[in-house]
C-alpha cells in the first residue's frame, strides 16, 4: 500500500466520485443496487485507498489514484459543495449572480419597451426606465452590501446545496421505485408463463 492510499480524502473527492457514479447509472453502466452500494461506499470513504476501485471498471472514468477529481455539472448552475474548511468556494459569485439576475432581466425588458415605444413614436421619449432601474438597483445594492457583510453567500450556498441534495435523493428514490415496479412486473410475467 503506497502513502497516497493512506491520505485522507476530501469531501470534494467523495462528491466527484459520486457524480461519476451517477453518470454511470444514467448511462446504464450500473444497476440501481450496485450504484447504491458504491455510492454508500464513496460517502463512507475516509482515505483515497477507500475510494480506489469504485470507478476502475467503468469506461470513461479515470481511477481515483490517477486523476485530480473535478465535479461535473451544468456551468449555468454550479455544483455547490463545501470545501475542506466547511465553506462553499464560489458562493459569493453564485449568490451575486442569483441576487442580481432578475434585476438585469427586468431592466432589459423595460428598456426594450421604452425603445420600441420610442421607435413607434419616431422620437426619443422620456427615459422612464431610469425610474425602475435606479430605485430598484439602489435597494439591491444596499441588500448586497448588507448581505456580504453578514455572510449571506455562505448561508445561501448551504441552502442551495441542501436543495440540490434533496433533488438528487428524490431522483434516486424515483429511479428505485421504477426499478422495483419493473422487477415486480417481470416476476408476475414469469409466474404467469406456463411451465
Amino acid at each position: 500500500m503506497d502513502r497516497r492510499d493512506q491520505m485522507r480524502a476530501a469531501d470534494s473527492d467523495r462528491a466527484a466520485v459520486a457524480d461519476q457514479l451517477r453518470q454511470a447509472l444514467n448511462e446504464g453502466r450500473l444497476d440501481l443496487a450496485e450504484y447504491d452500494d458504491r455510492l454508500q461506499r464513496a460517502y463512507a470513504a475516509k482515505t483515497y485507498g477507500d475510494l480506489d476501485g469504485l470507478l476502475t471498471d467503468l469506461p470513461g472514468t479515470v481511477p481515483v489514484d490517477q486523476a485530480q477529481l473535478v465535479p461535473t455539472g451544468d456551468p449555468k448552475r454550479p455544483v455547490l459543495r463545501p470545501g475542506p474548511d466547511g465553506r462553499y468556494p464560489g458562493a459569493t459569485r453564485a449568490w451575486l449572480a442569483d441576487t442580481w439576475d432578475g434585476y438585469f432581466g427586468l431592466v432589459g425588458v423595460v428598456v426594450a419597451i421604452w425603445a420600441v415605444t420610442s421607435v413607434l413614436a419616431t422620437d426619443f421619449l422620456y427615459f422612464w426606465p431610469g425610474w425602475v432601474a435606479g430605485p430598484l438597483g439602489a435597494l439591491l445594492l444596499v441588500g448586497t452590501v448588507t448581505g456580504l457583510a453578514k455572510g449571506e453567500p455562505q448561508r445561501w450556498a448551504a441552502k442551495q446545496a441542501a436543495k440540490q441534495a434533496a433533488k438528487e435523493r428524490a431522483k434516486i428514490e424515483k429511479q428505485a421505485r421504477v426499478e422495483e415496479r419493473k422487477r415486480r412486473r417481470d416476476e408476475q410475467a414469469g409466474q404467469e408463463e406456463p411451465a
